[in-house]
């Protein structure tokens, strides 16, 4: 077994220390640098994917998947084209359709905001823009019950983007429970590590003490 956090689009895999260091469990972990996993493709969602799946597909073992935003929406594409092989998944802050008018209107802003904005992010500007709007007609709405392993679904209380697609993925998820995070917005990974590590370690325990009954 191993677990895989992903991260977010602004973020790295440095984004999950925090929350890492929190959770009590031994099994084996990463988190693919989501920029490097492209090795210098065309910076498309499709390519993106592409990678994330070989990265996966590489490890033997079944795989607890955890992803935030951008992280969450590979980690729930992997979850639905290889249910086999995916022990637990965890999504924070995820889509399963792309609000195209939002993210249009991102791009937008993206385009008049200064490049040195985006410093902090292995992806820059262009990489973004690029990135997102090949992302502008993904909808997953048709496969979401394919998804057969537990799986938790992560809020943040103040992600007003992202809260009715939360509800709408745990509805439709046969296994899937979902939570708020209280206080918190869209990137509960470093906004509150203390609560969204608590409600993972909740989730792992009865995962655990579940897969030993069954044993």
């Amino acid at each position: 077994m191993q677990s895989i956090f992903v991260h977010g689009l602004g973020q790295t895999p440095s984004s999950w220390n925090n929350t890492i260091s929190l959770i009590e469990t031994s099994v084996p972990f990463s988190c693919p640098d989501l920029h490097k996993l492209l090795n210098n493709q065309e910076i498309t969602y499709r390519n993106l994917y592409h990678s994330f799946s070989n990265y996966c597909n590489d490890i033997t073992q079944p795989i607890n998947l955890c992803g935030l935003s951008l992280g969450g929406i590979l980690a729930l594409n992997y979850a639905m084209d290889y249910p086999e092989k995916v022990h637990s998944l965890v999504l924070i802050s995820a889509q399963y359709k792309m609000p195209k008018t939002l993210l249009k209107l991102q791009n937008v802003i993206f385009r008049f905001m200064p490049d040195s904005a985006f410093k902090s992010m292995e992806f820059q500007k262009q990489d973004v823009i690029k990135l997102t709007s090949s992302m502008v007609h993904l909808d997953f709405t048709p496969k979401l019950k394919i998804i057969s392993c537990p799986t938790l679904i992560l809020c943040g209380e103040k992600d007003s983007a992202n809260k009715k697609a939360a509800a709408i993925l745990a509805d439709n998820i046969p296994k899937a429970k979902f939570k708020l995070i209280k206080s918190t917005g869209h990137e509960a990974n470093t906004e509150s590590p203390e609560k969204l590590a608590a409600e993972l370690n909740a989730f792992y325990h009865n995962l655990h003490t579940n897969t030993l009954r069954q044993d």
